[in-house]
């Protein structure tokens, strides 16, 4: 079994051995609230909604289009009802797969191509035992305590929904008033994110300007995009043609103090468990070039906001459709 060390976004080197990750976890971004706005339900599922969105544009229609951009496999990462960079550019590559005019607003020809998707955008759905019963987990950022976890889960229901749904916890919450997210039985209205017909990818283009990751088809098309936090000034995203040589779903986090300049004096070496707030995500992708590699994050609201310390990072749930649509030997070309 080959011994690699690689280098996390936001974190320092890590090594991966037997599915087994090591690494300096990152700091994980506080959830912001979502602005008070308005979100009038009934016009999220309009397919006759035809406003005009254009850059910091919120609301109801920047909703709808959020989840059926999702849907088509444009993530726009966490679904948040703005019109941020990581919507803009999700409209940007779905105008051109569409044959659209360039451009990042969406008009009445992206609302028609959008709308040729006509499953509901919102669905009613029931919380289960599963989802409020927990375990719930209160992840510390001390990395000593962090070991003493069996599991390195969601800390709430919100959280846990907000992944399964895409979309930001506190709009989740915003938009089912009075709900209670504590029981189960209880009817909430969620995104309705099921995506289909996910493709085998031939190659995958990452763009450091862009902060997108986008995958082709053999037939050299695009099948689908994703926002991602790569490279920083320090630990710039390495230009070039290189391979996926791996994939590791659940990944263990080895921490070893000796690796990180700003570990605390008391730390020791220590096996982090898996979990959706492990510092990798659910899943790692091993890239050819040493220390490098594409994952998910516990920190979904910051992807695509803030600098990586050299790897890839994406969502959670965009990870691990990505994870199951490569494999060992796949391109992967990151770009300027």
């Amino acid at each position: 079994m080959r011994y690699l060390s690689l280098v996390l976004i936001g974190l320092a080197l890590v090594s991966i051995s037997n599915g087994e990750v090591r690494t300096k976890p990152q700091k994980q971004a506080r959830t912001k609230a979502a602005p008070r706005i308005h979100y009038d339900l009934a016009a999220v599922n309009n397919p006759a909604i035809a406003d005009r969105l254009e850059e910091k544009a919120e609301g109801s229609a920047v909703l709808r289009a959020q989840i059926l951009l999702d849907r088509a496999h444009f993530s726009v990462g966490e679904i948040d009802g703005r019109m941020g960079n990581n919507a803009l550019q999700a409209i940007a590559g779905f105008r051109a797969t569409r044959g659209l005019p360039e451009g990042t607003s969406v008009d009445t020809e992206v609302w028609k191509a959008l709308n040729m998707d006509t499953a509901p955008a919102l669905q009613e759905y029931v919380l289960t035992d599963a989802d409020v019963s927990g375990p719930f987990d209160r992840v510390p950022s001390d990395m000593m305590l962090k070991a003493k976890l069996k599991h390195l889960g969601y800390g709430s229901a919100p959280e846990g929904l907000g992944e399964k749904f895409h979309i930001n916890p506190a709009l989740l919450q915003q938009i089912n008033p009075g709900s209670k997210f504590s029981v189960a039985g209880q009817k909430i209205y969620a995104p309705n994110v099921s995506r289909q017909g996910n493709a085998k990818a031939a190659r995958l283009v990452i763009s450091k300007s862009k902060s997108t990751v986008t995958v082709f088809n053999d037939a050299g098309q695009v099948v689908a995009q994703y926002p991602c936090t790569s490279g920083s000034e320090h630990d710039p995203l390495p230009i070039g043609d290189w391979k996926i040589t791996g994939v590791f779903k659940n990944p263990k986090f080895n921490y070893n103090p000796d690796l990180f300049w700003d570990a605390k004096p008391k730390d020791s070496k220590a096996t982090i468990a898996p979990g959706p707030n492990n510092p990798v995500g659910v899943v790692w992708i091993d890239l050819s070039k040493e220390h490098y590699g594409i994952h998910g994050t516990p920190s979904p609201a910051a992807i695509g906001h803030t600098e990586s310390h050299g790897c890839i990072r994406l969502t959670n749930w965009d990870a691990m459709e990505l994870a199951g649509t490569v494999e060992k030997g796949t391109p992967v070309t990151l770009t300027e």
